[in-house]
């Protein structure tokens, strides 16, 4: 019950003891109301001026990494705090090294780390703990609850804080081997890196027509001006440009559920690729139909080679959840135009259907250069001139490494 509903019976009760000259119960009822007045303004202003930090070495870390944590709070004002009692929603994937530490919630996956405080006027605190990087993943941690009171404990007010953190757990980086791909070369015939070649978007004149020229190249305007036949040349460039395309399917429809396994298998695997593009100067993009955590929409990062592409790549990989947006098929098809014209397509998938090979040998048509990775059970078919790996998926598959590839968690 709040105070103030007991001062109008406390007022009757001294109005009382003053009429009938009962000075105890008048000292009584007024004391008592001071006292009840005291702790009611006591509860209004204990949360003011108090804030709550979480301070984690590192928000991005690899599976099975521990990374240091301090809780800092502080009370910025000069009234004391008898008590300070704080609630911090923590998912379990993310928690302190000792599973004992994180209370139980309502929530499955999720638990509560609690921390009792008292805190002096202009006094700061804090608390240590070790966080143990458990599953991949992008986490929600927060917000806090925090609740405190008048100094008799007879009250108390409670308050949300509005900070929240996420952290992120990259997925496990495989050895190379791990994937038997071909030794002399794992990402099938690949250009030279000062090989040049030509940009259809960017032309830059005509010539006359030679035999190992495509029909695709002719000039029909030139041509009929010349009476021979003329083709476009285009701007040389030299980039080398990979772009990752994840399916994240593990069943043929969609209705069927989800293999949790071969979907942490498939990011694994592309982050392991993704890591040995960018080691060797590549330009790296990602695109999947997997939707992002906290996101209602699918993944797509231009390429780049910035030193912190890798970075930006593994912690789009870490985000992805088991909701697929698109069918994969529609997806390759409506992202191809946005792709670099030289760009080297890397398919990764579980689920090889009639429909996906078809929609490669689209591609294909149009010059694109594609090496499709398969985890399924069965081999695809042969699409001539392009490389396909069969590699089928195992439950013994699921390799834990600990190096990080001197990625900086920062």
């Amino acid at each position: 019950m709040s105070p103030e509903r007991w001062l109008p019976f406390l007022g009757i009760v001294f109005l009382f003891g003053a009429i009938a000259n009962i000075p105890y119960l008048s000292t009584f009822s007024a004391a008592l109301a001071v006292l009840l007045g005291i702790t009611s303004w006591w509860r209004r202003h204990s949360l003011d001026g108090v804030t709550y930090r979480r301070r984690p070495y590192y928000h991005r870390a690899f599976p099975g990494e521990r990374v240091p944590l301090q809780v800092e709070v502080e009370n910025k004002k000069p009234l004391p705090l008898s008590w300070l009692r704080i609630e911090d929603p923590w998912p379990w994937a993310v928690g302190p090294e000792d599973d004992a530490i994180l209370a139980p919630s309502h929530l499955p996956e999720q638990g509560l780390l609690k921390n009792i405080f008292s805190l002096r006027w202009f006094e700061k605190t804090s608390r240590k703990y070790t966080l143990l990087f458990r599953k991949r993943g992008l986490y929600k941690v927060g917000p806090a609850t925090l609740q405190s009171g008048d100094v008799f404990g007879m009250y108390e007010l409670s308050r949300k804080e509005e900070q929240v953190d996420y952290l992120t757990v990259f997925p496990e980086i495989l050895p190379l081997n791990h994937l038997d791909l071909p030794a002399e070369d794992p990402f099938g015939d690949r250009r030279s890196r000062r090989r040049i070649f030509e940009d259809p978007n960017q032309p830059m004149g005509v010539r006359e027509y030679r035999s190992e020229d495509g029909f695709r190249r002719v000039h029909w305007p030139a041509t009929a001006r010349t009476g021979q036949l003329q083709v476009r040349v285009f701007q040389p460039t030299s980039a080398q440009v990979a772009m990752i395309c994840l399916n994240t399917s593990t069943f043929d429809r969609h209705w069927e559920g989800v293999y949790s396994k071969l979907l942490e298998y498939l990011v694994s695997v592309s982050a392991t690729l993704a890591t040995r593009y960018i080691q060797d100067g590549y330009q790296v993009g990602l695109i999947s139909n997997g939707c992002l955590a906290y996101a209602d929409r699918p993944l797509n990062i231009p390429p780049g080679r910035s030193p912190k592409q890798l970075g930006v790549l593994l912690e789009a990989l870490a985000g992805i959840t088991p909701i697929v947006l698109v069918p994969f098929e529609q997806m390759l098809i409506r992202e191809m135009p946005r792709v670099h014209y030289g760009a080297s397509l890397l398919v990764i998938s579980a689920i090889t259907s009639p429909i996906l090979m078809e929609t490669l040998v689209r591609l294909k048509r149009h010059n694109r250069k594609i090496t499709l990775l398969s985890l399924a059970e069965e081999p695809p078919r042969e699409i001539p001139g392009m490389e396909i790996l069969h590699r089928p998926f195992q439950e013994q598959d699921e390799v834990r490494i600990s190096s990080n590839w001197g990625i900086s968690s920062e």
